[in-house]
């Protein structure tokens, strides 16, 4: 009888909790998500709002795989990618928390071999630093290196030193997954277990979160798992390979679904507690939404904020008089947000199976502006005139390119152009002969291969094998008949300078 009386008492008031959200969530969500999804080319969406201690809205939309036509619920996996970031951070706002280290102790602490590209800030680089992105190197810096590459964790670490910065340690801000793997391994250095089972047992086991995991390893094989997709370069939807990036676990590797992400969020909004229990000091927690460093403090045009920064794995930002916590995730075919706002008692998880669109972000601000009584604009449409005209450029710019590619032959043999290439940060990459063109493999990364064809006037059009690296014209350098180097880009999403390799041999 006493359980269905509390049964009884939960119902009521999550039943309380539901009549008093705002209309838009009660009336016209679903469809605005319905329409946002046809409109913006996402098969598949995951959505969780968590207020006032209750789960009022958690649903899955669309299908997690085109071909199978599989909807995705609430328990459906998807690769969360950077909103692994503040799991990191907790966890070792947590290891401060019990002296066992401090945030501002050194990494070389920890590891006397570790050095940046300067000798001051290799000397004075400290966890925290890690944490917050403040080394003043650019954002994404590197990541072409390491992003699904076959590099282990240290060498990784070992290869920053080679990341010039363009601005001011500790002054300039510049998104840095390097920088939370290098944070991340200090736990097992200071706990004698690996950064995966210490965020699984301190974290993810006692939060009830069944279907997360701290590896992507495998996604393909699991039950109930979003397929990833892009309408990058194509204009239609592409299936994309899973991200292989354990190797920068603490930066990116956790996998969830929206019902997990709901007992996060519980977490967060409870002061540490989850169902009643204290699982980390509220302490922790707080330390990791101090702001560390300011990401922009100009008024938005757009939106109602005026201040931004970012903790230790959160951004922070006032949003109509209110302060809100955030992240977004991107990995190859699926981005995400997991936001909460504690003044309001209100937390947002969405996660998306298509790389290439902003609707998940549209949908937050949309959900933010319901509850903080923000006046209605479409954010949805607010964004996605812009976006279709990126798309349009993109794709005519592409197509200018394939008309160029009309049987002109290049400067030099193509048996000129094959041999050994190497990049200081990268390492070796190797181009062959291969019928009317040439190919590249990098051979950091296990299959990433790119084709070549000349076009004219030195440009050459070099389309990715994995369509998520993208497509471009590239030129090479020739001096006295011979080839000196080739300067290779990739998506912007993975990073955004090119690559100079130089011939070796």
């Amino acid at each position: 009888m006493k359980k269905i009386f509390l049964l009884g008492l939960i119902l009521t008031g999550f039943s309380a909790v539901q009549a008093q959200s705002p209309s838009f969530i009660k009336d016209s969500l679903d469809a605005y998500i319905e329409r946002g999804l046809k409109e913006w080319d996402l098969p598949g969406l995951a959505l969780v709002i968590v207020k006032d201690g209750q789960v009022v809205m958690m649903k899955g939309y669309g299908e997690r795989d085109i071909k199978t036509h599989e909807p995705v619920n609430e328990h459906t996996q998807f690769m969360i990618a950077s909103n692994t970031k503040l799991f990191t951070g907790v966890a070792l706002a947590n290891l401060a928390f019990e002296k066992k280290l401090s945030l501002n102790d050194k990494i070389t602490k920890y590891y006397p071999w570790y050095s940046l590209y300067d000798s001051l800030s290799s000397a004075s680089v400290t966890i925290r630093d890690m944490l917050c992105h403040r080394l003043g190197t650019k954002t994404f810096q590197g990541d072409f290196t390491f992003w699904n590459s076959t590099l282990g964790r240290e060498e990784i670490m070992r290869r920053m030193r080679l990341l010039q910065p363009i601005g001011l340690f500790r002054q300039d801000y510049g998104y840095c997954n390097s920088c939370f793997l290098t944070a991340g391994q200090v736990i097992p250095v200071v706990t004698g277990t690996s950064w995966e089972n210490y965020v699984t047992e301190k974290i993810i086991n006692p939060l009830g979160m069944t279907r997360t995991t701290a590896v992507s390893r495998g996604m393909e094989t699991r039950e109930n798992v979003s397929r990833p997709y892009t309408t990058s370069y194509t204009g239609s939807l592409q299936r994309v390979p899973y991200d292989q990036w354990d190797n920068l676990g603490p930066a990116a590797s956790i996998v969830s679904t929206v019902n997990d992400l709901s007992h996060w969020l519980q977490f967060q909004l409870d002061s540490g507690k989850y169902q009643g229990k204290q699982v980390l000091p509220f302490q922790v927690l707080l330390s990791t939404r101090d702001v560390n460093i300011s990401t922009g403090s100009r008024r938005s045009s757009a939106f109602p904020i005026h201040f931004r920064g970012y903790g230790l794995g959160i951004f922070a930002a006032d949003y109509n008089v209110r302060k809100i916590y955030w992240h977004t995730g991107g990995a190859a075919g699926m981005v995400s947000n997991v936001c909460f706002v504690p003044e309001e008692n209100l937390g947002i998880a969405i996660l998306t199976n298509n790389d290439n669109q902003s609707f998940f972000e549209a949908l937050r601000y949309q959900i933010l502006d319901a509850y903080l009584n923000v006046p209605y604009v479409n954010r949805s449409h607010q964004f996605l005139a812009g976006a279709k005209a990126e798309a349009k450029a993109q794709l005519d710019q592409i197509a200018q390119w394939r008309a160029r590619i009309m049987g002109k032959q290049p400067e030099l043999p193509l048996e000129e152009y094959a041999g050994l290439y190497t990049h200081p940060l990268y390492g070796n990459m190797e181009i062959k002969a291969e019928g009317e063109g040439l190919v590249a493999i990098f051979k950091s990364h296990g299959d990433l291969i790119a084709g070549l064809r000349y076009m004219d006037n030195g440009e050459w059009f070099m389309q990715y094998k994995n369509i998520e690296y993208g497509i471009f014209a590239i030129p090479f350098h020739i001096e006295n008949k011979k080839v000196k180097s080739v300067e290779m880009r990739a998506n912007e999403f993975v990073e955004f300078d090119a690559y100079v390799f130089e011939k070796v041999k």
